[in-house]
């Protein structure tokens, strides 16, 4: 529909959703155009209801500035305004000053859920006649999209069964994707986008979540059962994920039902980009090694264990191939293991005889083949463990005439200090490229001063005679609608904003909430782990890397700040908290959504060791978090809702 304006304006009404997936689709596809969108010679500028919009000069709305700089510093440049859901294309020519819109045609235009579009026709007409680069640039970013290259789609279909498997030698039943077990692995490069496709051929609901992956303004992909409903029996479900600005190696595992006791995960390495320089050689080969506990009991049986309110029994093995619920000690006989990565994190390249890797935790090694030609025990056991259990594997040199020899080479059991001084030794390399912020930079961890201190305290109460685990005396309950699609749909009673406090009560009592706290876009925290039981505990953040920068025995207090490592610690995603000890983390708040803090120790994951972290953004913006799926599965309260036309 066009309608005349005035003298040379023409008005273009569009419907919203239309012109923000365009406008998306250029941010995406033209990273130069990010909210400066160049449109036969004008630009779309941030404008509030009748507020007048500063227009830059002519050289500022080239193709080739860098508006990304110059709109989104501290969120508004100096003579914008902020975009409310109401765009205007304006001149580029400088003469023409300011334009001002009526406040009343805006705000019906809101009101009606379009959106109208000012251009300057006259000076169109001259530009296209002229046929000036800025429309060829305009035209080429928009129409063949191929100008600054797609990130690539990597696609997967997933079949998602039961079937036998024999970890320790007795036949159980297992969970298994295409067959396999563990699942298949995924191979990325940073950037890519990854199109899963999950068929749930069970006889129970089914989630995939993926440890590690930083879900960037999509926690619509997380596949926790806060974000997502489940797979129902006999369905499927397509995540559409994006592995942004990251690399190192990570893994996905089930989250419902405790099915991750009986398999459904597999590995995940991101690469670096190929011109990206990497601070080690190519390696000669690249081998993925999942470590972890196992029991014989199938994953139903054990779940029915923790809703009578029992803890799990003894672990019956450990395994080369799984991540559960123990941490455990790696070493290989006769060799040197060289730390060069931790979760996405570079790595200063200490070596080790054994490292100790906590919960939820990978790491990457490079190991030089330069021994004696035979075959050398590969070492997996548990750690600070009563019990400890092995299993062991075997490293074969091709043109090795010798089997492996000697004892099963030793390590550290129930010790904590040797571990304390080896996860203080990583350290990040601060040389090294990679998708990250410069620590060199303006953006240093170390130089600004959070907004806010948490602590979070795990406990184990007694409820009724039954074992539950708590977080700051909240026991979580899960609703029974993902937390992520009651807050979309403003669907009340599923969950208050403030269930669980910011620093731990007094006392070991606890109380059953779905327990969610709140934070804002953009803050920068401190997070305290303290933990006053006795054994390690293990915690992690869906949709963030943290930086790690203290640990210490004891209780923490403001003081404690004083020995925190402000220079080189690496960021990651999950950390270790020592028996009766603390560990603190810095955290920039920069990717909106609802993110589930947990504890890595599975049993206590299931009977309440975890939280939700709603981080809010009031810009409605998908600068800052993507839209609803269209394929987004609908349960509880939020079933017969619509998502979104496209």
């Amino acid at each position: 529909m066009y309608q005349e304006v005035g003298p040379f304006w023409q008005m273009i009404q569009l419907t919203r959703p239309f012109v923000l997936q365009w406008m998306e689709l250029i941010r995406r596809h033209c990273r130069q155009l990010w909210t400066g969108l160049v449109v036969l010679g004008g630009q779309i500028a941030e404008s509030q209801p009748g507020e007048s919009c500063y227009q830059p000069n002519n050289v500022k709305n080239h193709a080739s500035y860098a508006f990304d700089s110059y709109y989104q510093k501290e969120g508004k440049a100096s003579g914008s305004c902020d975009f409310k859901g109401v765009a205007m294309i304006t001149t580029t020519d400088p003469m023409r000053g300011k334009l001002k819109m009526d406040q009343k045609s805006l705000l019906e235009n809101s009101d009606r859920g379009h959106m109208k579009v000012l251009v300057d026709s006259k000076l169109a007409q001259k530009q296209m006649a002229d046929n000036k680069l800025l429309l060829s640039c305009f035209i080429v970013c928009v129409l063949f999209f191929g100008v600054n290259g797609e990130n690539p789609y990597r696609y997967f279909t997933w079949k998602v069964t039961y079937g036998d498997v024999y970890p320790l030698g007795v036949k159980q039943q297992g969970i298994l994707i295409n067959g396999q077990f563990p699942g298949p692995h995924i191979d990325a490069i940073t950037n890519d986008n990854l199109i899963i496709s999950v068929y749930n051929y069970l006889n129970e609901p089914f989630l995939v979540s993926w440890n590690g992956v930083r879900q960037w303004r999509n926690s619509w992909q997380d596949g926790a059962l806060g974000t997502n409903c489940p797979i129902r029996p006999g369905k499927n479900f397509t995540y559409v994920l994006q592995v942004k600005d990251q690399i190192g190696t990570f893994f996905y595992f089930p989250s419902l039902l405790f099915h991750k006791a009986a398999g459904g995960y597999g590995s995940i390495r991101i690469w670096s980009r190929p011109k990206i320089p990497v601070p080690y050689p190519a390696p000669a080969g690249d081998f993925v090694v999942l470590t972890g506990d196992w029991y014989k009991r199938n994953h139903y049986v054990l779940r029915r264990f923790l809703d009578s309110g029992h803890n799990l029994p003894s672990l019956t093995g450990s395994l080369l191939m799984v991540e559960g619920g123990m941490d455990t000690h790696s070493r290989i006989q006769g060799h040197k293991l060289k730390l060069i990565e931790v979760e996405g994190s570079h790595t200063i390249q200490n070596t080790y005889s054994s490292f100790d890797i906590h919960l939820g935790q990978s790491c990457s090694f490079l190991v030089t083949a330069d021994q004696v030609p035979q075959d050398y025990y590969v070492v997996v056991s548990s750690r600070f463990t009563r019990r400890v259990l092995t299993t062991t594997a075997i490293l074969h040199y091709s043109n090795s005439k010798k089997g492996v020899s000697g004892p099963i080479p030793g390590a550290p059991t129930i010790q904590i200090a040797p571990s304390v001084m080896q996860a203080r030794s990583i350290r990040r390399n601060l040389t090294a490229s990679g998708p990250r912020p410069n620590p060199q930079g303006s953006y240093h961890y170390g130089m600004i001063t959070p907004s806010r201190t948490i602590i979070v305290a795990n406990s184990a109460p007694y409820n009724n005679g039954k074992q539950r685990y708590a977080v700051n005396g909240v026991s979580y309950v899960p609703p029974d609608t993902p937390l992520k699609l009651a807050d979309y749909f403003k669907i009340p009673g599923v969950f208050n904003l403030g269930s669980i406090p910011t620093w731990p009560p007094s006392g070991n009592n606890a109380y059953f909430q779905t327990s969610v706290m709140a934070a804002n876009f953009r803050e920068y925290v401190e997070i305290v782990f303290q933990n006053w039981e006795d054994t390690v505990q293990s915690w992690h953040i869906d949709g963030y890397s943290f930086f790690v920068v203290g640990m210490e025995g004891g209780q923490w207090t403001p003081a404690s700040r004083k020995v925190y490592n402000l220079r080189d610690t690496v960021s990651r995603c999950t950390t270790q908290v020592y028996p009766r000890s603390w560990t603190a983390i810095y955290m920039a708040l920069d990717n909106v959504g609802m993110w589930n803090i947990r504890s890595e120790n599975w049993a206590r994951q299931y009977l309440g060791q975890q939280f939700y972290l709603r981080v809010y953004s009031p810009a409605n913006s998908w600068r800052d978090e993507l839209p609803i799926p269209r394929n987004t599965l609908l349960c509880g309260r939020a079933r017969g809702r619509h998502t979104r036309p496209f």
